[in-house]
């Protein structure tokens, strides 16, 4: 059997992360699937998914490192391309994934208990996300 959802967000900047976990568990709730997997993907190519504690430290540990990683600059191609300074963006978004599988097992989603699912804004402006859940089972 399978199911799908839509999660939508409205984020206000780069480096905002939403925590998606109780989202997905509703989801998964009514889709009334028992053993399976379910599958979140992110619609866009500035935003990235993960699988992380949800803690204040880390909600600024993993922009900042991104950011160190992938920073922000006029000097990538695709500014040279776009001028919308957010070439770091996309870099971003690939590097961590725009989507993340969940096992599922009695009805719920499978996850330590300091584990969540985060949705991390990438991009440098607000934006409206659209997170689309496919769970898959029986």
């Amino acid at each position: 059997m399978t199911f799908q959802q839509e999660i939508a967000l409205r984020t206000r900047e780069h480096g905002q992360m939403d925590d998606l976990t109780e989202r997905l568990a509703v989801i998964v709730a009514a889709s009334g699937i028992q053993r399976g997997i379910a599958n979140l993907a992110v619609i866009g190519s500035t935003a990235a998914l993960a699988a992380i504690e949800f803690e204040p430290g880390l909600r600024r540990d993993l922009p900042e490192a991104l950011d160190r990683l992938l920073p922000p600059s006029r000097n990538y191609h695709h500014e040279q391309t776009w001028h919308d300074g957010n070439g770091h963006s996309h870099l971003q978004s690939a590097w961590l994934g725009q989507s993340l599988t969940v096992p599922i097992n009695a009805g719920a989603p499978v996850l330590g208990a300091w584990q969540q699912i985060v949705h991390l804004e990438c991009d440098v402006r607000a934006r409206e996300r659209k997170i689309v859940v496919t769970v898959m089972g029986d």
